[in-house]
């Protein structure tokens, strides 16, 4: 039988730097950033914790890393579901999208926002590379809507709040997991014209209206309104 540390020596040649931000991972679902430490994540990994600074300086260097794929898995997940929202979806597509990957990776996301991160170059870095994917969505969207002279940088700006809002607001209690959907429904309420939204208000089934199809919510944004 191979002693452990013998063992976790194997990945020390090739494989050490995936297996820390694996073990880290898992870590940071465990206990949360508080409970991660280099000397406790080197045992977890089969290495002496003296063996951790031949790969990273700090542990603020490793945290940014994990921060780092963090933004790159929310891009490839926002990506995906952007390919598979249908006409009229895909702002509600990215923004519903971002919103459950906070309330699936509560720690991971945290971390991603944590102001140690925030300033590292890594973070940063595929941070601007997520929000790229939605200031083209909204590009696109302007564009097949006629409205080229959008404000794209403030609407890319107002969605990702929004979306990030809802999922700061949704941490704090599990029964919020719809929390987006009345979100995106308050803001088609707030840009629905005023003359619209009274003659919706006389109709019988105005209560179900309350809670408008998300697929309208394009259709009712700023800019796709001619």
């Amino acid at each position: 039988m191979i002693p452990p540390m013998e063992a976790g020596r194997r990945y020390h040649v090739g494989d050490l730097r995936g297996r820390l931000m694996r073990e880290a991972r898992d870590m940071l679902d465990e206990g949360g950033l508080k409970q991660l430490n280099l000397r406790a994540l080197a045992a977890r990994a089969g290495i002496t914790a003296g063996s951790m600074y031949h790969h990273y300086e700090s542990k603020a260097e490793l945290l940014g890393e994990l921060a780092a794929g963090g933004f790159k898995e929310l891009r490839h997940e926002l990506e995906a579901a952007d390919r598979a929202a249908g006409d009229g979806q895909r702002l509600r597509a990215w923004a519903t999208g971002y919103f459950h990957f906070a309330r699936r990776e509560p720690a991971l996301f945290a971390l991603m926002f944590d102001p140690e991160m925030t300033e590292l170059t890594p973070v940063t870095e595929a941070r601007a590379a997520a929000l790229a994917g939605l200031h083209a969505i909204v590009g696109e969207v302007a564009v097949s809507q006629h409205r080229l002279a959008a404000p794209l940088d403030q609407i890319t700006l107002a969605v990702w709040a929004a979306a990030h809002g809802a999922a700061a607001l949704s941490s704090s209690a599990r029964d919020q997991s719809d929390l987006m959907d009345d979100v995106i429904a308050g803001l088609d309420a707030l840009f629905r014209p005023a003359r619209v939204w009274r003659r919706l208000e006389s109709r019988e089934d105005f209560p179900r209206l309350r809670r408008p199809p998300l697929d309208r919510w394009e259709s009712h944004h700023p800019i796709d309104q001619r």
